[in-house]
């Protein structure tokens, strides 16, 4: 049996004058591939005043695009979902044979059905150094991708940077720190340059503190805590895509529910869409509440 959660996020913008709000396009309810249950979802928006068509973009990912026909002062998203958090094991697959050892080709059609995963950025010195510096003599695939997602661990420091946008790789790497869609980004840009298809992911990612104390790894969270987060996927052949975690080194598990998963970061933003000149005040909540349901 799972956990039930209720998870309540509202993102508010204020505006000091009357303001014309351009189209806007929202990516806040689960994607078709999330392995979590979604019991039950709702999103509402302010004004009242409003129209809302639902729409897949071209890899699938639902999004909300909103018109609003007046000004105004003030814009509001809220999602409320619940969500049963069933453990997942994310090492349940199987490798096409072909793919079982590190490195290997997609065949065709598969690699043209891949290009958009596959396009890289020009590697700058401190990309291309951190490639040159990584043992890629033939290995089994998951013990490379793991050791991969594990070092941009250890080699990035987790940060929380307000700022919008996205470092390029060679920022975060001249750095060594970045947010989570930042090290998301460099770890994409990464398996892109070793020849495997890789797609960048926003979504929620729940944590619920543990019951019993770990006797040994991390501890995790003091408190039941969720948040908007981004991570990577790869195409596996024989497993599909498979959600690494560069903020914590691990795959991904039941408590990462991808919202938008795209070959570019632009194109998984939460909220886009632009706003008349004014001054903004910007607001974002987020809790997360066990309901009842499975084990207490």
């Amino acid at each position: 049996m799972g956990i039930r959660v209720a998870l309540h996020h509202k993102t508010e913008y204020r505006y000091d004058r009357l303001a014309t709000i351009s189209p806007q396009i929202v990516r806040l309810r689960p994607a078709p591939h999330t392995r979590t249950p979604i019991l039950s979802y709702s999103l509402s928006i302010r004004p009242k005043e409003h129209f809302i068509n639902w729409q897949q973009d071209p890899q699938g990912n639902f999004l909300a695009r909103l018109v609003f026909p007046n000004p105004t002062r003030r814009f509001s998203v809220n999602v409320e979902l619940v969500a049963e958090l069933t453990a997942i094991n994310p090492f349940d697959f199987f490798l096409e044979p072909g793919a079982e050892e590190f490195p290997f080709q997609y065949e065709e059609p598969q690699r043209s059905e891949l290009r958009p995963f596959l396009e890289t950025e020009p590697a700058g010195p401190f990309l291309r150094a951190y490639l040159n510096a990584l043992d890629l003599t033939p290995q089994p695939t998951m013990a490379f991708l793991v050791a991969r997602n594990d070092r941009l661990w250890q080699d990035i420091a987790h940060l929380i940077r307000m700022e919008p946008g996205v470092q390029s790789p060679e920022q975060t790497l001249e750095s060594r720190q970045g947010s989570c869609r930042d090290s998301a980004w460099l770890l994409v840009q990464l398996l892109r340059h070793l020849g495997l298809a890789a797609r960048f992911v926003s979504g929620y990612l729940i944590q619920l503190k543990p019951d019993v104390k770990p006797l040994e790894g991390p501890a995790g969270p003091p408190h039941d805590v969720a948040d908007l987060h981004a991570w990577a996927e790869v195409f596996l052949p024989g497993a599909g895509w498979v959600g690494l975690d560069p903020t914590s080194g691990l795959l991904a598990g039941e408590g990462h529910i991808p919202l938008a998963a795209t070959p570019g970061h632009l194109s998984a933003a939460p909220v886009s869409g632009g706003v008349s000149p004014c001054e903004v005040e910007f607001q974002h909540t987020m809790t997360v509440t066990r309901v009842g349901g499975g084990c207490p």
